[in-house]
């Protein structure tokens, strides 16, 4: 069913929000970096995570911040994921998308990105875009009283979010 198709706006995906991950697998210069070069790209500020356990042929302890995340919801969003899909060269293979409908993919270099300069003094960084679609009223779930389930009918299929992102992007999606 195409977004044309439907009438109901309450059965239009949309963007819930977008997670961008840059992960360095160090604490110290090399992840102020990382935050740099994510907060460039996105106008926000990013937030460290932590390693959950040791792993010593890695070289990283529990606790040790390791990387950067931010989350990015409405315009914000949108734009942000259509740069980012203009990096990959508008394709996306259907193993890109979850059962749930949502997608992600990787860049291999963030100065791929359109508009971006190559700073020698930061590095260069890849990262992972995480997109998740919803339909209206998915909030039930997450509100804080009298949380409710998401009914069947009103789920996002991975055929919903295929469509509505070829038509809303323009992007192709591979086998």
């Amino acid at each position: 069913m195409s977004q044309t198709e439907v009438v109901n706006p309450m059965r239009r995906p949309r963007i819930g929000k977008v997670v961008v991950n840059i992960s360095v697998g160090e604490s110290g210069e090399q992840l102020q970096r990382a935050m740099t070069v994510l907060e460039r790209l996105v106008g926000q500020k990013p937030c460290q995570r932590i390693a959950k356990k040791t792993i010593r042929d890695w070289g990283i302890r529990k606790k040790e911040p390791i990387a950067c995340v931010v989350t990015l919801r409405d315009d914000r969003a949108t734009e942000f994921v259509r740069k980012s899909l203009n990096a990959v060269g508008n394709r996306l293979s259907r193993s890109s998308f979850d059962v749930n409908g949502n997608f992600s993919f990787g860049i291999k270099e963030h100065i791929e990105i359109h508009g971006v300069r190559y700073d020698p003094s930061l590095g260069v960084f890849g990262m992972d875009v995480c997109v998740a679609l919803e339909k209206p009223g998915y909030c039930v779930s997450r509100r804080r009283f009298r949380k409710a389930r998401v009914g069947k009918r009103h789920r996002l299929t991975p055929e919903e979010a295929v469509e509505y992102v070829k038509e809303t992007f323009g992007i192709e999606v591979l086998g």
